[in-house]
């Protein structure tokens, strides 16, 4: 069964090389370096104020190192970024940089040697120097020892929870450990029956990205960060995995829990929490205007078990960053690392980031550094992201990220959400399954 799939993604591999043969690569139409002047090529995310963003930094660059030259242009998501790129990397013409990438899909470019390790180029640890990232990220160190993305924002996953009906329950603020969220809730289903803890049809789906979203939330909560999978290994904590997963069936007898779809069930009122990402917040202008932040919601990190102390609680980083690609001539490797240190050697620069796209920049000192203190003054629902960037894990570093986070879901998490399996057993046939997928 293995091989056919190693022949197939072989196969696969073939079939975009013979395709875009044909239109040539960059490196045979075009001259990397020319009258002392190096082009490189930043392929940015099809976000406008991404692309807007790179494209002012690409100008500037350009204006204080004139022997540089940044195109800057959007990556195609069509059919995905990620396809686009493997077809760029299997055609020859993959770009020098580019953005919008997550660690589990840089374990894919990497495995395939297609990745410069940025810790082997001039100007690395200068970059986690000046832009105060050291605690943010080395989570991102690969099993190898290397990193090969620099992270550019991360986004702390946080819990938001209606504030005003905590209060009608009783409560000034959230829940910070199992037992006290499984007390509110049944003081929520006793006085109201139709309202849930937590309402999302997410819960009950098997689609990969959707654990990001709940299990690994409260599994990192629980853990303390660990990160379940290394390289090919499985190192997932036991003990945490079950409380997790014990923590949601005991949520479920309680009827807390309602896997079904609702439109908007948090900002409607029949949740009490869920997940909440920043960008939640430019809808909610649009769509949701009477949502005010410490008035009708608040935010939190993911509850602890009881014997956790909620200071150390962690999440999950819905985080993404840069790449230089081993196809790009050394000249380019280095023009391309001496334009990102350029980049984040000023804070001002990440401030604008931070102001046009609202993506916390993958810094340690967001909420220290004046740079970032207008715009947090100005958006205080930011601040409980910014502060836990550094507390943030990053996604694993396996190729096969897709199949195994799908794994969780099969196996362990959509079962106990749905009442089919225990907690034990769940735990149990996922761990299975996921070591048998990693030989």
């Amino acid at each position: 069964m293995k091989r056919k799939k190693i022949l197939g993604l072989m196969a696969l591999v073939l079939a975009f090389s013979t395709v875009l043969a044909g239109c040539g690569s960059k490196k045979e139409s075009a001259t990397p370096t020319q009258d002392g002047v190096t082009t490189i090529e930043f392929w940015a995310a099809s976000n406008p104020t991404q692309q807007a963003f790179w494209e002012k930094m690409a100008k500037d660059y350009e204006q204080v190192n004139p022997k540089v030259k940044v195109n800057v242009s959007v990556i195609k998501e069509s059919p995905s970024s990620e396809a686009s790129i493997q077809a760029a990397i299997a055609g020859g013409s993959a770009p020098t940089i580019s953005e919008n990438i997550n660690r589990g899909f840089a374990a894919q470019l990497a495995n395939s040697k297609a990745l410069v390790p940025l810790d082997t180029l001039d100007g690395f640890n200068d970059i986690v120097t000046s832009r105060n990232m050291k605690d943010t990220i080395e989570p991102w160190k690969f099993a190898d020892g290397h990193q090969y993305v620099l992270p550019i924002y991360s986004n702390a996953m946080l819990f938001g929870w209606r504030l005003d009906l905590l209060k009608d329950l009783g409560y000034t603020e959230p829940p910070k450990t199992y037992s006290e969220v499984l007390e509110v809730n049944k003081k929520l289903k006793a006085k109201y029956p139709d309202k849930y803890s937590w309402a999302k049809a997410d819960l009950a789906d098997p689609t990969a990205w959707k654990r990001w979203f709940d299990f690994f939330m409260l599994y990192d909560a629980a853990s303390g960060g660990n990160k379940f999978i290394e390289g090919d290994k499985f190192v997932g904590d036991d003990k945490a995995g079950v409380e997790t997963l014990k923590f949601v069936d005991d949520l479920r007898k309680d009827k807390g829990i309602l896997a079904q779809n609702v439109t908007d069930p948090f900002e409607t009122g029949t949740s009490l929490f869920i997940d909440l990402g920043p960008w939640t917040f430019t809808n909610w202008a649009e769509k949701y205007p009477e949502m005010k932040y410490n008035q009708n919601y608040t935010l939190s990190m993911p509850p602890v078990p009881d014997d956790v102390d909620p200071k150390d609680s962690k999440t999950f980083a819905d985080t993404k960053g840069l790449v230089i690609y081993a196809s790009a001539t050394k000249e380019q490797q280095k023009a391309a690392m001496d334009f990102v240190k350029w980049v984040y050697s000023d804070a001002k620069h990440d401030a604008e980031w931070f102001q046009q796209t609202m993506l916390p920049p993958a810094r340690d000192d967001l909420t220290t550094n004046e740079a970032f203190k207008e715009i947090l003054d100005k958006n205080p629902q930011l601040k409980p992201y910014a502060e836990n960037v550094p507390n943030a894990i990053p996604p694993m570093d396996n190729p096969k990220y897709n199949d195994l986070q799908t794994i969780i879901g099969q196996e362990a998490w959509n079962k106990v959400v749905r009442g089919e399996i225990d907690p034990v057993t769940g735990w149990a046939n996922m761990k299975k399954a996921i070591e048998g997928e990693l030989q």
